[in-house]
């Protein structure tokens, strides 16, 4: 047993840097190694997560013993690295995609946030991470090695120990993107966060998922965690109510059979939906339909079990799971007693469950510029509304309001002309340049040629 690792913020300077020192020079000795010729390699499991104990209703989690290093499977693949004017150079690694969260109490997260950032940065590892009070949220790309270094350096921190991680499959597309070989993304080549080589973003906030809630603690209690196996068979159950916990935009094109779509268009809204749908028992007065996509109306009264004290079973589910851990504090919180929520979310569901045994309908939609994914993980056919950032269809594009980079049926009627034109100046920077802003990348030409003549008059002073 390793000894628990000093808090973040007691480091010193010296000891953070000769971490990512080392920390760097081990990332570069495997790149070297993936980039050699390679025999096949063998079978390697799919995915490698951080067991986590489950944890029953109403009870603190119990103290956890350090979690195992993380472990990513290793890949190869010759994939040669653009630099310069359209030359070719070497070759890059496969890369590895993760998304990880953990609630914690963790109110000195602020200190986190910079040799987080610079460790990223020397191992080359992109994408967003967030750091909040109750915890840390993020999604992160990059060679597995490096990935690897980036999320144990996490866990050395007792609190954060035990992350729930999501690996997602990465496609030659993707990587090309990444690597910025591609310029079919509106906001430029290489430029599709968090498929970006040296740019990654630690950012501090109130919440590492908005709830606007600040009595709701994941960390005191949270609902009971399924898993994928067992999905099917609890929310097939016709006592089980099961609700969709993501917006609208998300749940339009695809969610699980028989669910109630809460029709929230952010997360915040989920607590007055709550409220109203599952107090409206004891008024007779009020009386309001919930829909479903079997096409039948679930009366509150139904969701309610017509008895204001015996409130229903609850299977929620959302994109990862982080959602739902709010979201299944908040109905203990209320007086629910039997609440569950599927671990590690969809993306687990869809990428445990073959499709023939599914009860998954459509695709679902994920934070990034691959837009949905399907069974298994593999990319969906949805597309993405630069406009509104909401997800669209082939047949969506065909609506005479679908403008590519402009708008789309679902923002078209919310946007001004002068947006419109906005975006349509944007498009042709894009279309002409390759770049949003265009050469000067939306800088002042001016401005360009002030600091051009400073930096020429100071040069030879500098010198």
């Amino acid at each position: 047993m390793l000894p628990p690792s000093p808090p973040l913020a007691a480091l010193s300077k010296t000891a953070a840097a000769a971490t990512r020192r080392a920390a760097t020079a081990a990332a570069s000795g495997a790149a070297r190694r993936l980039l050699q010729p390679v025999r096949s390699p063998p079978p390697i499991p799919a995915v490698t997560s951080c067991p986590i104990p489950r944890r029953r209703l109403h009870h603190m989690p119990q103290e956890e013993n350090r979690a195992p290093p993380v472990s990513l499977p290793l890949q190869s693949r010759s994939f040669a690295v653009a630099v310069g004017a359209g030359d070719v150079d070497g070759e890059a690694p496969a890369l590895a995609v993760v998304s990880f969260y953990r609630f914690a109490d963790l109110p000195d997260h602020a200190d986190f946030r910079q040799p987080l950032k610079e460790l990223c940065q020397e191992l080359r590892v992109s994408g967003g991470i967030i750091l909040a009070p109750e915890g840390i949220n993020g999604s992160i790309c990059g060679a597995p090695d490096s990935v690897e270094r980036v999320l144990n350096f996490i866990q050395e921190d007792n609190r954060l120990k035990g992350l729930r991680m999501i690996q997602s499959p990465v496609t030659p597309e993707d990587e090309a993107i990444h690597h910025g070989h591609s310029s079919h993304s509106p906001v430029g080549a290489g430029d599709d966060a968090p498929f970006r080589w040296d740019h990654v973003r630690v950012k501090l906030k109130k919440e590492i998922v908005t709830f606007g809630d600040p009595d709701v603690r994941p960390t005191k209690m949270v609902g009971e965690y399924v898993k994928p196996k067992d999905w099917n068979a609890l929310i097939s159950d016709p006592d089980t109510v099961v609700i969709d916990v993501r917006n609208m935009y998300e749940i339009r094109i695809g969610k699980f059979k028989g669910a109630v779509d809460p029709y929230t268009n952010s997360f915040r809204e989920f607590t007055t939906w709550v409220d109203d749908q599952f107090q409206l028992a004891e008024s007779e007065n009020k009386k309001s339909g919930v829909h479903n996509d079997n096409g039948a109306d679930r009366s509150a009264e139904n969701l309610n079990a017509s008895n204001s004290k015996q409130l229903p079973r609850v299977a929620m589910y959302c994109t990862g799971g982080v959602r739902c851990e709010k979201a299944s504090s908040f109905l203990l919180s209320k007086g629910f007693k039997e609440v569950y929520h599927l671990e590690g979310g969809i993306l687990k569901y869809l990428e445990e469950i073959p499709k023939a045994e599914s009860l998954w309908e459509g695709e679902c939609f994920v934070f990034d510029k691959r837009v949905s994914v399907d069974h298994g993980l593999a990319q969906g056919t949805h597309k993405l509304c630069y406009g509104c950032k909401q997800p669209i269809s082939d047949e969506d594009m065909k609506s005479p309001e679908w403008e590519y980079g402009v708008s789309c049926p679902y923002c078209f009627a919310t946007k001004s002309e002068v947006e419109k034109e906005r975006a349509r100046a944007r498009q042709r920077q894009f279309e002409t340049w390759g770049v949003i802003g265009g050469p000067d990348k939306g800088r002042s030409p001016k401005r360009l040629d002030a600091n051009h003549a400073v930096d020429s008059q100071q040069s030879p002073n500098s010198i």
